[in-house]
């Protein structure tokens, strides 16, 4: 669940490494597993896995550093948090173009949210270890640029209205450039993950999978 601060930027210090600038004086081993962390599975394939299909994102220093400019909050670009909704009708006007993160209940959403905003004081990221936590569609704001949703996790707790919830913001949501579908890792695709995978080629709306550590 993802609920603004009281009180202001004065009471959440980042988290260690939480800045490029930081990783970047690993040395090179630890380096490159924090910022090239897929590097690393390659050993896991089979032998004779043709890897020319594979699409990853392992983006260069030069893209990562814009991406962490998006979320370093200063006095001119800050990320809020806007409000939650349980219906569309009380969702926040469609201003900006929105990305939103959907997936099982516990899969992790929250915690690679808190990651994201970590060099964002104001906005506090509490996370749950009990399944369905988060409840409502959370908004935030990134700057001028864009809106981060959080969507209720599907599957064990769900909210009893999360289909019509989501659904509707799916097909509604004019302004969702990208939907991020976390699943875990370990386990790999579940029932309701390729159910929601379905949904989201069905509508049409563009989509990457992120795997979670589980």
């Amino acid at each position: 669940m993802l609920l603004p601060r009281a009180g202001g930027a004065a009471g959440r210090a980042s988290p260690p490494l939480a800045a490029l600038s930081q990783v970047l004086r690993l040395e090179r081993s630890r380096r490159s597993a924090i910022v090239f962390p897929l590097q690393k599975l390659e050993r896991y394939l089979a032998p004779g896995t043709d890897t020319a299909r594979f699409r990853l994102f392992q983006p260069g220093l030069a893209a990562l550093q814009r991406a962490e400019a998006l979320f370093r909050s200063d006095r001119g670009h800050s990320i809020d948090y806007v409000s939650s909704a349980v219906r569309m009708d009380h969702a926040p006007p469609p201003a900006l173009p929105e990305v939103c993160f959907i997936g099982r209940s516990n899969v992790g959403k929250s915690s690679l949210i808190r990651a994201l905003f970590s060099l964002a004081p104001e906005v506090e990221i509490r996370v749950s270890k009990t399944p369905g936590h988060t409840k409502k569609m959370n908004f935030f704001k990134v700057g001028k640029y864009f809106t981060l949703v959080d969507m209720p996790g599907y599957g064990y707790r769900a909210p009893q209205d999360f289909v019509e919830m989501v659904e509707a913001y799916l097909q509604e949501r004019h302004n969702l450039k990208r939907t991020f579908l976390l699943v875990d890792g370990v386990v790999g695709l579940q029932k309701t993950d390729h159910i929601a995978v379905e949904m989201l080629e069905e509508f049409g709306i563009p989509y990457v999978v992120v795997g979670a550590a589980g």
